[in-house]
């Protein structure tokens, strides 16, 4: 009885960490699809902002593949951070986009600006937004991977 409450256990972890990847793996194809086929050159903040979605791609199928216990922090561990400081880059994108950022702090070159709109889709919804959504998640679900699982 108690064995099949820690494999019930084991595979909520296993989801939650699964759903994470398949946001990370959206996240990633989604950003090579923007630049590769549709043409649009990812600016400076964009590329911040694929530096840290492209290795939790990889860390969350680590951790789904290496997971033996659900008490093993390093899957949160490793990509909490990774997580946040994106989110954070996401965030200045989207104020950037906004307006809210003056042109001095703006980290872009002339010849491709952080603050141009290159694609809306629903007529608001922005690229940087969609990164804003993508890593909010991750974190909501790592807190609640982290609060409900860790010994």
């Amino acid at each position: 009885m108690v064995e099949d409450k820690t494999k019930m256990v084991n595979q909520q972890g296993w989801m939650l960490i699964f759903i994470c990847w398949l946001i990370a793996m959206a996240a990633l194809f989604g950003s090579l699809f923007f630049s590769e086929v549709m043409g649009l050159k990812p600016c400076v903040l964009c590329w911040w902002q694929r530096i840290f979605i492209y290795p939790l791609a990889v860390l969350f199928l680590v951790g789904m593949l290496t997971q033996d216990d659900i008490a093993d922090r390093s899957v949160v561990r490793y990509t909490l951070p990774l997580a946040v400081i994106g989110l954070g880059f996401a965030i200045y994108h989207y104020l950037v986009y906004s307006g809210f950022i003056p042109e001095a702090l703006q980290p872009c070159s002339k010849d491709l600006s952080c603050a141009e709109i290159n694609l809306e889709l629903m007529g608001f919804v922005t690229i940087p937004m969609l990164s804003i959504f993508a890593y909010s998640t991750i974190i909501i679900l790592l807190l609640i991977y982290r609060k409900r699982f860790y010994r």
